[in-house]
Formats: C-alpha cells, sequence, structure tokens
C-alpha cells in the first residue's frame, strides 16, 4: 500500500523548511532567511503518532515570477498539489497576508485536497492576535504555530492526520495470527518504476522493456518531465512500468518544470512494488544513487539496481562486473541484500535479466510463513543467543514472547515483546538475519515491528 504524501506549501521565507525539519524531527532541510533557499525538492519518511507519510518540503510561491520557467511556477505547483493527498499552506504572521498567500489561496480553493493552514511564526501573544486576518483567505481556521519554538505544532498536526488512515502495524484488530496452513495469496500486477539521475537512460531502458519507442530518448539531461504509466504483459503476469523524470543532486534542480518533477519521481517510487534505479556505468552509485536507495529502503519498497551504458566496459571481461558491483555494494552498504543487473538499453541487452531478477523479487516480497514455522524459528534464535541487558533501563532485557508475520510486500514480522524499547538495533538486525537464513529472504526489504504485550 502506498502512503500518503502530505505537502508543504506557500510563498518563499514564510518557514516551510522549519516546519518540515520539526515534523521530521531532525534537520534535514536547509533553513536559511535568504528567499528561495529549497531549489530541490526534500522529503522524508515521516511518522505522527500512528500515522505513517510521505512529508515534501517545496520551493516558494512567486507572485510575479521573471523569466519564461518562472512564470510556470504556479501551473507547476498545481501539479505538486494534484500528488499530495494533504496539503500544509504556510503563511507568515510578521509580514502578514500578501498576494503571493492570495494567490495560491485561489489556487487551493479549486482542489477537493484537504488543505491544513498554518500561521508561522507566532512567537509571542502580541503576534498571535494577527492570525484572524488570513480568515479572509477561505482556507478555514488558521493554525497559530511557530516552526522555530515548537509552539502548536501539535495541533497542526492532529488537523493533518486527521485526513490520514493509522499505519496498519499499529491496529489491533490487524495483528491476528495467521492460519498454521499454508497461506496463499493473490499476485496483482508489479509496478515498475524507473528512477535514477538525469541522462542515465531510463526513457532507453523503457523502450528497450516495451519492445517500441515509447518514451522519446534525447541527449539532453531531462528530457522526462513527467511520470508515464504503461501496461504490459511479461510471461504471463501484468506489469505496469513507471518511467520519471530524473532526480538531480541537490542544489541543481531549477525552478518550475524540473523541480515539479522530482515530486512525480518520488510519488513514482512510492507507487511502486519494485524500483530500478538506474545508473551510469561510468559513474557507479554516486550520492543522489544512495539517496533516491534510501528513499526506496525509507518506505520499504524492492529496490534492484541497475548498471546501463555497460556496453562501454563490455572488453573488460567478469572481473569489471564483480568490481563494479562490489562498488555499488559499498557505496548502499545499508542495503547489502540489493541485486544488481548490468544492461545496455541501447543494445538490448541484459533487459530480459532485469525483468527475470524484478518478478523473482516481488515473488519473494509476496512470500507468506506459516506461524508455526516462525515460532520455531524464533525459539531457536533465542536459544543461540539471548537478548542483551539494556543498562539504561536497569539492566533489563527484552522477552519477545511471540512472533507472526503480519504483511507482503514488504514481509512484515510481528514481535511481541515486552517493551519495545529493550529491543537493541544489533538485535533486531540479529533477528532479521536469522528470519533471511531460515525462510530465503535473500534480496527484498524486510519490515520488523516490536509491539508491546
Amino acid at each position: 500500500m502506498s502512503l500518503p504524501i502530505v505537502a508543504i506549501i506557500g510563498r518563499p521565507n514564510v518557514g516551510k523548511s522549519s516546519l518540515f525539519n520539526r515534523i521530521v524531527g531532525r534537520r534535514q532541510a536547509i533553513v536559511s532567511d535568504v528567499a528561495g533557499t529549497t531549489r530541490d525538492r526534500l522529503m522524508a519518511d515521516a511518522w505522527w503518532d500512528d500515522y505513517h507519510f510521505i512529508l515534501l518540503d517545496t520551493g516558494g510561491l512567486e507572485p510575479h515570477p521573471e523569466g519564461v520557467i518562472r512564470q510556470l511556477v504556479q501551473e507547476q505547483a498545481a501539479m505538486a498539489v494534484a500528488d499530495a493527498d494533504v496539503i500544509i499552506f504556510v503563511t507568515d504572521v510578521v509580514e502578514g497576508m500578501t498576494p503571493a498567500d492570495m494567490d495560491a489561496a485561489e489556487m487551493l480553493r479549486y482542489t477537493k485536497k484537504p488543505v491544513v493552514l498554518a500561521a508561522n511564526k507566532v512567537d509571542n501573544d502580541t503576534r498571535e492576535f494577527g492570525t484572524p486576518e488570513f480568515y479572509s483567505l477561505g482556507m478555514g481556521d488558521p493554525e497559530p504555530i511557530s516552526a522555530f519554538h515548537n509552539y502548536g505544532i501539535h495541533g497542526l498536526m492532529e488537523r493533518v492526520t486527521s485526513y490520514l488512515e493509522p499505519d496498519p502495524t499499529t491496529l489491533d484488530d490487524s495483528m491476528e495470527q495467521l492460519d498454521d496452513a499454508a497461506p496463499v495469496f493473490q499476485h496483482g500486477a508489479l509496478n515498475l518504476a524507473i528512477v535514477g539521475r538525469t541522462n542515465v537512460g531510463k526513457s532507453s531502458l523503457l523502450n528497450a522493456i516495451l519492445g517500441e519507442e515509447r518514451s522519446i530518448v534525447s541527449e539532453v539531461a531531462g528530457t522526462t518531465r513527467d511520470a508515464l504509466d504503461t501496461e504490459i504483459t511479461y510471461n504471463g503476469r501484468d506489469v505496469v512500468v513507471i518511467d520519471t523524470a530524473g532526480i538531480r543532486r541537490p542544489g541543481q534542480v531549477e525552478k518550475g518544470i524540473e523541480k515539479y518533477s522530482v515530486i512525480r519521481a518520488v510519488n513514482a517510487v512510492n507507487r511502486s512494488d519494485i524500483t530500478l534505479l538506474v545508473t551510469d556505468a561510468s559513474e557507479l552509485a554516486t550520492g543522489q544513487d544512495a539517496h533516491i536507495a534510501g528513499l526506496a529502503w525509507d518506505i520499504c519498497r524492492g529496490l534492484i539496481i541497475v548498471i546501463n551504458k555497460w556496453d562501454l566496459f563490455a572488453d573488460e571481461g567478469m572481473g569489471a562486473r564483480y568490481r563494479a558491483a562490489a562498488t555499488v555494494r559499498d557505496r548502499l552498504h545499508f542495503m547489502p541484500y540489493v541485486p544488481i543487473c548490468f544492461t545496455s538499453a541501447l543494445e538490448g541487452e541484459g533487459i530480459k535479466a532485469v525483468m527475470d531478477t524484478a518478478q523473482e523479487l516481488y515473488a519473494e516480497r509476496m512470500r507468506l510463513v506459516r506461524a508455526r514455522d516462525l515460532q520455531f524459528m524464533l525459539a531457536d534464535a533465542l536459544a543461540a543467543h539471548q537478548p542483551p541487558v539494556v543498562r539504561k533501563h536497569r539492566g533489563q532485557r527484552v522477552l519477545i514472547n511471540r512472533l507472526q508475520q503480519v504483511g507482503v510486500n514488504p514481509p512484515t514480522f510481528l514481535f511481541t515483546v515486552n517493551n519495545p524499547e529493550l529491543v537493541h538495533f544489533t538485535y533486531q538486525r540479529y533477528l532479521e538475519n536469522k528470519i533471511r537464513e531460515r525462510f530465503g529472504f535473500d534480496r527484498t526489504h524486510l519490515k520488523l515491528v516490536f509491539r508491546a504485550k
């Protein structure tokens, strides 16, 4: 199930990035007093109480943009709004209501998406008296907040999460024990998202998969501006292939069309079952590739690294492949299990291996394990290695009462424990490795949930 998307929008310098950091709980967005600091599309896998969502920080809306590209900001902001499930519209009580606020409100008034109005920079009682001014925007009750001082954030997020569904892993009625009989699950269509930096051959890969010129291929980086969904059948199974615009390195995303195309790429990864991360054979696993892989990892999507343009290195033999794979695994150290495929999209080489790997990975992600077999595995794991004592909790150790699988795609395992805070990350990794070894989860992300009895 794809995660809901919450987008933060507003004119420049109203504190959108500060609010983003406050909700996420870490300084991920660059905060500056200079208007327009946020030039790329920042996203984070976020939790608030029992609600799980993707949070997007956007660039500022400009009332009078200069230049051809900037004149399309309103149109592209509408694109961002179209992809969001809930919108936080941020204003500034210090400067008061501006024409840019009115322009944004006019755009939002025609959307059917829920909008929560936030009046930011309410740092004292006097400033709070200025919030009623924003009623005239017609966006409902303005929430007085101070993202910098953490004032009013709880009330704001209560309104935001009222439009979202709680994450299923937090609900008691979704945690029922699976039948001991061998479970059966009907596979649906496989959703493949093709993502990566600009000009690495994503559209060429799509054309090679489809066997036709479905997407425009150009040597100019950034030709593909939108996500394109194409339905095909491969080995008797329905597959939906999503081609996306390239995600540039931070600081290199221009305002306008390309800026908002990153939201499309984020949304494509979110809608996918498997993400094909295409990287250039001459520039393996850059920092931006690691960022995209981290996005797929955060929201538990399957991932395949596609090293494209390998025809340029085909004469170097198998040793070159081993070295390239080792380089990728070293740079994506948090995902050592990720499968790697070598392709030449223009030559049509390696395409079958990519599609076969995608189907095998999807089948692994849909695998269900009987509850009885999980209990036996848990008993063996506990007997071989007891959980460590946690000193800061007075020498206690976690007690695991039961293990069950509660979901697929990704395979999700629920551990019922006495206190989730006693689970050390090293022991969680140990349990994950035991599940992988016993049940053959070799190439997929596993989601482990620890809940109190």
